[in-house]
């Protein structure tokens, strides 16, 4: 690439960044507006651009998919009976997880390393109720680390028994009946735990270099800011999701627009790919990657990968002795016992019904409303 070529590619970054409501003091981003509103629009450039290269893939499916959201004239709230699917590789399950994730008001990722996937149903109507997916944590997050109070060296033994929400919700019209607590407490239930096990637990880690064992934290961070869907979750009176903190707002999200493919052309062009482990394909380890090291070529500081957009961080334990088992005080870990019919029974008659018997609103949802692709 010409010195040209690379102040251009620079003023193009800096002009999208400037678009998105970002001000930079040549060191640094600021993103001085904290409402949702402001927020949603500014992830708008990157959800649209996910939207689009999806498009190829899931546009022919689109009818089939919006078939199983629901009209909200068709649900009775009073049958409604939550049931948990694992999503599988090439099933329409996957179809229909990978459509409703373009739906969120920020971009999604598919989720690093290991992956778990499921679908929340409404198997009353036969239609969807929500998602989630769990996936590898990151390494080091200071206030998830705090609240576990791990030495370095027991996160790296044990890091292996946490996994990160990277996509949790509900789809209208059930998140009018405060379906997405009903989500947030389906990542904690016996069967998310039991399916981990399957997967994952007799297996040898890269980390560690030890089995894995079982699944006793799972985390997550708000979409915009403070949550209103994990704050004040809880089963009878256990509080399952606990708020710990908030990130220090850094990541890949500004990039990810229609400059992403000129930004990764130069890093690709560049530098040798990174990701060597034959289970993580081919090319570099992460988008957060690319950028850092495209940032590096453009002679622009490192520190433009801080966008100062915060998320609320939540742990939500499957155990009561969760932090003591991360911490290698104890191999007996001591597991709540929460079957998914009974979380689902008792968010239906906590938030469900008393909603729908005072707000009726999520009659009007018509899934028309929700065509990507004309």
């Amino acid at each position: 690439m010409t010195e040209v070529e690379k102040q251009v590619l620079r003023r193009k970054i800096l002009d999208v960044l400037r678009r998105q409501g970002f001000y930079w003091d040549g060191r640094r981003l600021y993103f001085c507006a904290s409402d949702k509103n402001a927020l949603r629009a500014l992830h708008a450039k990157a959800c649209a651009y996910n939207i689009e290269r999806a498009k190829r893939n899931l546009q022919r499916h689109e009818d089939e998919l919006l078939g199983w959201i629901a009209n909200g004239n068709e649900i009775n709230p009073a049958i409604i009976t939550p049931t948990l699917i694992e999503v599988k590789p090439d099933t329409v399950e996957e179809l229909l997880f990978r459509y409703v994730r373009l739906h969120w008001s920020i971009p999604v990722s598919a989720g690093y390393g290991r992956r778990l996937r499921f679908l929340v149903w409404d198997a009353a109507h036969d239609r969807l109720i929500g998602i989630f997916g769990l996936c590898d944590p990151v390494f080091a997050l200071a206030d998830r680390d705090q609240w576990i109070g791990w030495s370095k060296e027991q996160r790296r033994l044990r890091l292996a028994n946490v996994m990160d929400a990277f996509v949790l919700g509900a789809v209208p019209p059930y998140n009018h009946l405060l379906g997405g607590k009903l989500v947030a407490l389906a990542v904690v239930s016996n069967e998310v735990r039991e399916v981990f096990e399957r997967r994952y637990a007799n297996r040898i880690t890269r980390i560690s270099k030890k089995l894995t064992g079982p699944l006793v934290l799972v985390t997550t961070t708000s979409a915009l800011g403070k949550s209103s869907i994990y704050n004040r979750v809880k089963y009878r009176d256990l509080l399952v999701m606990h708020s710990v903190g908030f990130t220090s707002g850094s990541g890949e999200f500004p990039y990810i627009n229609g400059l992403y493919k000129e930004i990764i052309t130069i890093v690709e062009q560049t530098y040798a790919p990174t990701a060597k482990h034959k289970d993580w394909g081919s090319g570099f380890r992460n988008r957060r990657e690319v950028i850092l090291k495209a940032l590096k070529i453009l002679e622009l500081p490192q520190t433009l990968i801080y966008h100062g957009v915060a998320r609320e961080i939540f742990v939500a334990p499957l155990a009561k002795n969760a932090p003591e088992f991360l911490r290698g005080e104890t191999d007996v870990i001591d597991f709540f016992d929460f079957p998914f019919s009974d979380l689902a029974s008792w968010w239906k008659e906590r938030w469900a019904l008393p909603r729908a018997s005072r707000d009726n609103r999520f009659q009007l949802f018509r899934k028309e409303t929700w065509r990507l692709w004309n």
